[in-house]
């Protein structure tokens, strides 16, 4: 069964400039890796990219790096392993981000995020401190972002792809389903991935998501509740995406107070 979100019911009261920067600069420095050879290209994932075994003191592992070791959760960020990861990140920003970005303002924003890209890093560090393979990808920062969604907007409905053998459908799924079921994916997966090494990094998505969860009532304006109430009718099923819900999720981020 393939599901995949699509967009949400949440309207914003500004333009997530934060969350589009973040778009176009991990964009940008794919495209970027992309256009270096291999050899140069997996230069570059361990020279930013983080090491475990380098943050916690191994100098071999260090000296491959092109940054110190203590910048590499931040430098991380905004390198991606292939086309499938960047996109899967960036459609999970697009989708939550704003919200997420409108309930803090851009400044508080920008820490928030950081810091859940930071605690996600760090996560995986601990659990796999020996570890030599490079971390990268925005999906710590990103699973932060769905953990503070989850708290801010449980009951919001998510638009959501399914198919099912033929049967094709898009349906109005709770956040707190699409997330919850996110979620637990990465503790059913993280085990097995851990004796693996190597993969996705699925300790960095439950640390990013649990700070997310931890920070967001700590990082939102006092004016903006938590636990939010829904938006429209959950469970609605439709045969496709209709021409009003297209205008919805292209201009969703255009109906903004002036900043």
């Amino acid at each position: 069964m393939i599901f995949f979100p699509l967009f949400d019911d949440n309207p914003t009261q500004r333009r997530p400039l934060v969350c589009w920067f973040v778009i176009a600069a991990c964009v940008a420095v794919f495209l970027w890796q992309a256009a270096l050879p291999p050899a140069a290209g997996y230069a570059a994932v361990l020279a930013y990219g983080v090491i475990p075994a380098a943050l916690f003191g191994d100098a071999a592992a260090a000296a491959v790096q092109g940054v110190p070791a203590w910048m590499t959760p931040l430098s991380s960020m905004f390198l991606h392993g292939g086309w499938m990861h960047l996109i899967g990140n960036m459609v999970y920003l697009w989708i939550f981000g704003d919200n997420v970005e409108d309930s803090m303002g851009r400044s508080r924003f920008v820490l928030f995020y950081l810091a859940c890209g930071v605690a996600a890093a760090l996560t995986q560090a601990f659990v796999d401190p020996g570890s030599q393979i490079p971390l990268i990808g925005a999906s710590g920062g990103i699973a932060g972002v769905l953990g503070a969604y989850l708290v801010l907007h449980p009951r919001a409905n998510v638009r959501v792809f399914m198919w099912f053998f033929i049967i094709i459908q898009m349906i109005n799924v709770p956040a707190f389903i699409v997330l919850g079921a996110w979620i637990a994916l990465q503790f059913l997966s993280a085990p097995a991935a851990l004796a693996a090494e190597g993969g996705v990094a699925y300790f960095a998505h439950i640390g990013g998501f649990v700070a997310g969860m931890v920070l967001v009532p700590f990082f939102r304006r006092r004016d903006i509740p938590l636990l939010g109430a829904p938006r429209s009718r959950s469970w609605s099923h439709h045969a496709g995406v209709t021409r009003d819900e297209i205008r919805y999720a292209v201009a969703k981020n255009r109906k903004h107070r002036p900043d």
